[in-house]
């Protein structure tokens, strides 16, 4: 990696600075090497001058001149700077040997080999996903390319809660709310059907009771209704596989959350805890019977420390706990996570059995065979935002059993929610006369975009605007265009969906960005079949025109950006430096002849776009995004 590569020279001149004036050498941890937003200011900057001036009690300028003058000597870092410049008060801007950089092969350097869990997905099942599913989907399954890219082996997990409220409610439904009208899908019949008995519980309290006694029967397990909500979850999950794997995500392992509680895991997690005095059982108040966690003294006072089934007590020390098991007996969502997370890290010597599922997924399954899965060094859960605070009682719950390696190892990634924008709103039949600049969706009302029915739409959307329908499948650069909008976000960004942004094809859309790709595949083809030109490596490339020298800048950042995304958890780093290496390339291949050049710029220009065809391949492949030939 070029910066690395620089990184390591400079700390050598300046270790050796250090030592000439009789100064211990020091770790610099935090050197800051950047490419300047202007050109004529280098291809790289460090203010390291600036940092070793209280040391040497020199001025930076002067530490500065030192440095150059230590890295001329070294051989200006291996032969890859061809100038160094120093600028008050102490910068040192390098300018780069490109023919020497594209003599090497600068590889992305692998990290050393780490099992990481990861989390992603997890809908209830209950009814048909929405696109705010969609991008924890799109989210998780980038996370997980992008550390695999790197070298560390990644396992993928998607939680199933059938236990839960939401499939308790769609048992109601199913049962005691009969729906008369079409649907081609199970999901999408299950979607009316969720929002229709939501609104009968309104004035129904009987219905009311229904769920509660079906929550206790899905718990309970080995009777009719368990049953009935076993198929209807995994009519579900099917479902929702078939979605997602429409825009390329895909899972290792289903775990269901009723194996947890059944198999013992849960029983497990309660021993251990009981042995800490962070877990404890509330006698008196409205509480009385409940076990809770000690919230941490450090954390702040949260009126969600309690789940949303459970009153607050009036005594305020209660406010600071979490309850872990209600009065009744039932257990809430954070309880079973806790569970999950000791397997998740192998500190529960206990194991699930496991079926196939697909040809290429496993399930947890009662009475299926042993396999190795879990035993994290790391784990990682993307869940939006509005999940932080059971994130920490897991996290919390770790460290009050002992266990601060793995607490320090569980991160969760969290980001905004998809809402509607007023048009989007406005198309589903929402009241949007109040102004408000978006609308929530909800599951309970039946509000939303389905995943499916926005791929549908922008189907059709790419169809009618193509007038080549020889190259990519429409549905499959459809469901490509899906996936970088909702990646090219910053993570905690609320994405506010247009369904006429979404579906636009030019300007930072996944749409152009493949399109660069297949314009340079075209470019290269062209070069070989019709001039008999291959890609080599140029033998002098110091007078570049500015728009190729933007171009190579660029495609030499590809390792350090992917380093810093995983390094950030944060695909949209990724979008971010693709959509620019596209616009820089489209520039470069508008103002720079490429086949009709001079001998010597030709070769140049087919190296680099070779160059940039193979950069951007490896980013789309990261993004989850196909690598066209053509479009």
């Amino acid at each position: 990696m070029l910066s690395q590569m620089l990184l390591t020279h400079l700390k050598h001149a300046a270790s050796a600075i250090l030592e000439q004036s009789a100064i211990s050498d020091q770790t610099f941890t935090s050197i800051t090497l950047e490419q300047p937003s202007r050109m004529e200011h280098g291809d790289y900057s460090t203010n390291i001058a600036l940092q070793l001036a209280r040391s040497l009690r020199k001025s930076p300028l002067h530490i500065a001149e030192q440095i150059k003058t230590q890295l001329e000597a070294d051989g200006m870092c291996a032969g890859l700077v061809t100038k160094i410049e120093v600028l008050p008060p102490g910068f040192i801007n390098l300018f780069m040997n490109w023919t020497v950089w594209a003599q090497q092969t600068m590889a992305v350097p692998l990290a050393h080999e780490t099992k990481i869990v990861i989390e992603h997905t997890s809908i209830n099942p209950n009814k048909s996903s929405h696109i705010g599913h969609l991008r924890n989907a799109c989210i998780g399954d980038t996370l997980v390319r992008m550390l695999q890219r790197i070298g560390h082996t990644v396992e993928v997990h998607n939680y199933i809660d059938d236990l839960g409220n939401q499939l308790a409610d769609t048992v109601v439904g199913m049962l005691h709310t009969p729906i008369n009208q079409a649907h081609n899908r199970f999901g999408d019949f299950c979607w009316d059907l969720y929002a229709h008995v939501n609104k009968q519980y309104e004035h129904n309290a009987e219905l009311q009771q229904q769920r509660s006694h079906v929550l206790h029967a899905l718990e309970e397990g080995n009777n009719n209704l368990a049953w009935t909500g076993m198929l209807i979850a995994e009519r579900i999950v099917r479902e929702h596989l078939a979605e997602m794997g429409e825009f390329g995500v895909h899972y290792d392992l289903l775990v269901w959350e009723s194996n947890i509680v059944r198999e013992g895991f849960w029983n497990a997690a309660f021993d251990l805890l009981q042995q800490t005095d962070s877990f404890y059982q509330i006698d008196k108040g409205k509480l009385a019977g409940c076990w809770v966690l000690r919230q941490s003294e450090h954390e702040p006072l949260k009126d969600s420390a309690l789940e949303h089934n459970d009153e607050p007590s009036a005594e305020p020390e209660h406010h600071q706990d979490k309850v872990l098991i209600r009065s009744n007996g039932i257990l809430t969502y954070t309880a079973k996570d806790i569970a999950y997370h000791l397997w998740k890290f192998g500190l529960l010597n206990q194991d699930f059995t496991y079926s196939p599922f697909t040809n290429s997924l496993w399930t947890t399954r009662a009475g299926g065979a042993a396999r190795h899965y879990g035993h994290a060094d790391v784990v990682i859960n993307v869940i939006d935002y509005r999940q932080q605070y059971p994130q920490v009682m897991v996290k919390q719950a770790l460290q009050a059993l002992g266990f601060t390696t793995q607490a320090e190892n569980l991160h969760h990634v969290s980001y905004g929610v998809v809402s509607l924008s007023p048009n989007a709103a406005s198309e589903l039949g929402i009241d949007t006369s109040d102004g408000k600049s978006s609308y929530a969706m909800s599951g309970r009302q039946g509000i939303g975009i389905k995943s499916a029915q926005l791929l549908d739409l922008m189907e059709k959307v790419i169809s009618n605007k193509r007038s080549d329908q020889t190259g990519m499948n429409s549905r499959d650069i459809a469901a490509a265009a899906i996936r970088y909008y909702l990646l090219r976000f910053n993570l905690q960004t609320e994405v506010v969906l247009d369904l006429e942004q979404a579906t636009e094809i030019t300007g930072n859309t996944g749409v152009y960005v493949m399109y660069a790709h297949a314009r340079a595949t075209t470019l290269l083809q062209r070069a070989a079949q019709e001039h008999r030109l291959e890609p080599t490596a140029p033998v002098e490339m110091s007078q570049l025109e500015k728009a190729e020298y933007a171009l190579l800048r660029h495609i030499a950042k590809w390792p350090e950006t992917l380093q810093a995304a995983c390094k950030e958890l944060a695909p949209n780093t990724i979008c971010t430096y693709a959509f620019e290496l596209a616009t820089l390339f489209n520039n470069f291949y508008a103002v720079c002849p490429i086949l009709k050049a001079s001998r010597n710029s030709q070769a140049v220009r087919i190296w680099l776009t070779d160059k940039f065809k193979e950069t951007l391949s490896d980013a789309l492949q990261v993004l989850g995004l196909p690598t066209p030939e053509r479009m």
